[in-house]
Order: structure tokens, then sequence, then C-alpha cells
């Protein structure tokens, strides 16, 4: 089998009390921070490059005010990924913070579960309280992108490439789907907003925006089902990803190796 090198790249924080990472009240003093990072992935190795979500950019920082440390598709050329060489993305769901900045992309084709399609276009997006972390612009540049014949839709759990592939764990949207790699240390799994943090995992609670309680927690044990181990489960969004892995080797830029061993906690 394939394996895969994966890096996490942050691109832009947000800083938050811990009551709005939780949906339940959260142990420990709910004023507390717990600042939110935002990732993307590059999985890749000498056959292909796949990158995982496509974060945001300076617009939606601005209207969100969320602080943009660098533009995705910059700091991905800092990795030595040229956006426009890119073959294939994986978009986990479809919220503002991971499927923007597709336009960065013209020769990719995007990896989408119909959940998550019919979901950001159904009748849910009548209601603002559920609409509310999907940018319309980027829906829309989506099903552009699905007559134009660049989607490739998933339902359920598919094998993309050998070593990689892809799995439906509904709950924080109805189409959220994580990623599997195969590594040198084993099969690591991208839980994207599957888990936001660690803390959502070890406590079962939930992340704030949850438009399905009961998948959400089934879905935890999916993501641990498909993991060689609890360390080789990565949150979405949680700081300590930062702490606890190596860094790439990339002056300047905010990025860790998650195809090795932990060293941190």
């Amino acid at each position: 089998m394939e394996t895969y090198e994966i890096l996490a790249l942050r691109y832009a924080v947000h800083d938050r009390p811990a009551r709005e990472n939780f949906l339940f009240w959260p142990e420990g003093d709910p004023h507390a921070a717990m600042p939110l990072d935002y990732f993307v992935w590059v999985v890749r190795n000498a056959a292909r490059t796949v990158l995982v979500d496509t974060g945001f950019g300076p617009e939606a920082a601005a209207a969100r005010g969320r602080t943009l440390l660098v533009h995705p598709a910059e700091g991905l050329r800092a990795l030595g990924v040229d956006p426009e060489a890119v073959r294939d993305v994986i978009i986990t769901h479809l919220h503002y913070d991971h499927a923007g900045n597709l336009a960065a992309f013209p020769n990719a084709t995007f990896h989408l579960q119909d959940a998550e399609m019919a979901f950001a276009t159904g009748r849910c997006m009548c209601h603002a309280r559920l609409r509310g972390a999907f940018a319309v612009e980027d829906v829309v540049a989506m099903v552009r992108h699905v007559y134009a014949g660049r989607v490739r839709f998933t339902d359920g759990d598919a094998v993309l490439f050998p070593g990689l592939s892809v799995h439906r764990v509904p709950g924080h949207t109805q189409g959220l789907q994580c990623v599997r790699v195969a590594t040198e240390r084993g099969a690591v799994v991208l839980a994207s907003d599957a888990a936001h943090y660690y803390a959502n995992l070890e406590t079962r609670n939930p992340y704030s925006i949850t438009v399905d309680v009961a998948a959400t927690m089934e879905s935890w044990d999916r993501l641990a089902s498909l993991a060689d181990g609890p360390d080789h489960v990565v949150p979405g969004h949680d700081p300590l990803v930062m702490h606890r892995y190596p860094r790439a080797a990339v002056a300047g830029l905010d990025a860790v190796r998650l195809d090795v061993a932990p060293t941190g906690r």
C-alpha cells in the first residue's frame, strides 16, 4: 500500500471563549480563552499531491472577524505545492472556512459527499441558523463546478487512491467527510469538523454548530474505528495540533507534519 506525508497548514486564527466551542456547558471556566485555529491539509507522496479543503481568503476573514495569517494558496506555494497544478481536492464539507478559494485551483477535481451538496442547496438552508456557516458564493461556485464536470461525488465511503479514502461522518453537517490516510506510522484520520478539538472527543461534548447531536456522537466512534489509535485522530481546529506535532521545515510558515508521531501533549 502507498503511504503519504501529511502537512497541516495553519492559515488563520480566532480568539474566543471556551463556551463557544461546546454545545453543552463546558467543564471548567466557560469564559476561559480557547482560540480556534484554521487549517488546510496537504497529503502527498511521489505519485500524487492531494489537498484537503481550501480555506478562506481576506474578504471572509474581514467579514467574520478572523485573523488571516497567510492566504491558503500562498501557504501552499511555500510548501512547494502549486495551486494550479493540484489535480485533486477533497472538500470535507461546504462551510466557508473549508470551501472558499475554489478559483485558486483551476485544474482540480473536487471530491464531495452527495449528502453535503444536498444539504447546502436544500430546504435546510431556508433556516438562518443552519446556513450561517455557509457562504452562498462558495456553494454557488461548487454548483458551477458540478456543471463543468469537475466534481466527483461519494455516497458514504470511498477509496480515492491507494492508501487514501474518505468516510461520511455526519453531525456537524449532513455530509461531512473525514479523510483516512496511510502513513509510515499507520492510518491517520483527518477528522476535520467531526471533532474541532481534542476536548470535544475527550469530554464527549459536541462543538456548538451541530445539526445532529446523535450522529455527531456516533461519528466519533467511526473516527476511532478508522484510526490506528487515539493519537492517530487529528481534530480540525485545535491549536494543540501545532504543539503536538513537529514543525515542517519552512521558515515563516505555520505547518506541522502529521505523518510523524506526536512529540508533545
